[in-house]
C-alpha cells in the first residue's frame, strides 16, 4: 500500500530506535569499564551489515529515515566494538582509533562505491546485485545476533548485553518491518530482513526470561519463603519464651512457699507472746 505519511513516520521512529539502541550498551561499558560478555563479532557484523543494508534501502529508493539508519547502525557498533578492545584488550586510545577509523573510512567508501556501480548496472536491467545487497545484509545481522546465541548456549546464561538495548533494537525492527509495508511496492526483501533480526531479538528475550529472569525470581521466592519461615520460628520461640517465663521455677516456688510459711508463724507467735504478757500484767 502507498501510505508515504504512515512509511516516513515509522521508518523515522525506526531510525531513531537506531539511533539510540547501542547507546545503553556503550553506556553500560563505560560505567563498569568493561564489556565482559559482549561479543566483539556480533558488533563487527552489524557495523558490515549496515554496508549492504545502505546500499539496498538507498538504492531502493527507501524513505531517507531509512536511507539514514544504515550508517547511524555501522557508527554506533564500530564505536561498541572498538570499546571491547578498548577495556578488555587494555588498547589505548590512540591505537583504538587508528585501529576503528580507517575500518569505518573503508566501510564508508564501499557503500559509496557500491550505490554508484548498482544505479549504473539497473539502468542496463541489472537488478541481482541490490537483492544481494539485501541478502548480505540479512546475513550479517543474523550473524551477529547468532555469535551471542553461542555465548549464550556456553554459559548458560544472557550475559553482557543490555535488555534496554536489546529492546530498542527490537522495537526499530519492528516500526521499520511495518514501514515497509507503506511503501509504494511491498518489498519482500526489506520485510526479510528486518523480520529476521526482530525474530532473533525475540528469541534472545526468551534466554533471558529463561536463563535470567526466572532464576532470579526463584531466588527471590526463595528467600520471602526462607524470612517468613524465620518469622514463624521467632513467633513460636517468642510465645514459648513468654510461657515459660510466666510460670514461676521451682526455686522461686519453694522459696516463695517457705517464706510464707516462715512468717505466718513468726506472727502466730508474736501474737502468742503478747496475749501470756497482756494476761501476767493483769494477774
Amino acid at each position: 500500500m502507498d501510505v508515504p505519511v504512515a512509511a516516513n513516520v515509522l521508518g523515522t521512529l525506526g531510525a531513531v530506535c537506531w539511533s539510540v539502541q547501542l547507546i545503553p550498551q556503550i553506556i553500560i561499558n563505560y560505567r563498569r569499564h568493561n564489556a565482559t560478555g559482549l561479543q566483539p563479532s556480533m558488533m563487527m557484523f552489524w557495523a558490515w551489515a549496515g554496508v549492504p543494508l545502505g546500499v539496498y534501502n538507498i538504492t531502493s529508493s527507501f524513505n531517507i529515515a531509512l536511507q539514514i539508519q544504515p550508517q547511524i547502525l555501522s557508527f554506533l557498533s564500530l564505536a561498541t566494538w572498538i570499546q571491547v578492545y578498548y577495556y578488555e584488550k587494555k588498547w589505548s586510545v590512540a591505537r583504538s582509533l587508528a585501529v576503528v577509523v580507517p575500518i569505518a573510512s573503508c566501510m564508508a567508501g564501499i557503500e559509496v562505491a557500491l550505490i554508484f556501480a548498482l544505479r549504473i548496472g539497473e539502468q542496463k536491467g541489472v537488478q541481482w546485485p541490490r537483492t544481494l545487497m539485501a541478502v548480505l545484509a540479512a546475513l550479517f545481522l543474523a550473524l551477529g545476533v547468532l555469535a551471542h546465541y553461542w555465548d549464550i548456549y556456553t554459559h548458560r546464561t544472557v550475559r553482557g548485553i543490555s535488555f534496554t538495548f536489546c529492546f530498542i533494537d527490537a522495537l526499530g525492527d519492528l516500526t521499520s518491518l511495518i514501514s515497509v509495508f507503506f511503501q509504494p511496492e511491498l518489498d519482500v526483501l526489506g520485510i526479510v530482513i528486518y523480520g529476521v533480526e526482530l525474530v532473533l531479538w525475540l528469541g534472545i528475550f526468551a534466554c533471558g526470561g529463561y536463563y535470567n529472569l526466572r532464576p532470579w525470581l526463584q531466588g527471590k521466592m526463595s528467600a520471602r519463603a526462607q524470612r517468613r519461615h524465620a518469622v514463624d520460628n521467632g513467633a513460636e520461640s517468642t510465645t514459648g519464651g513468654v510461657y515459660m517465663h510466666d510460670l514461676p521455677s521451682s526455686t522461686s516456688a519453694f522459696r516463695t512457699s517457705s517464706a510464707g510459711v516462715g512468717a505466718v508463724g513468726l506472727r502466730d507467735r508474736q501474737v502468742a507472746s503478747h496475749i501470756t504478757n497482756h494476761t501476767a500484767l493483769q494477774g
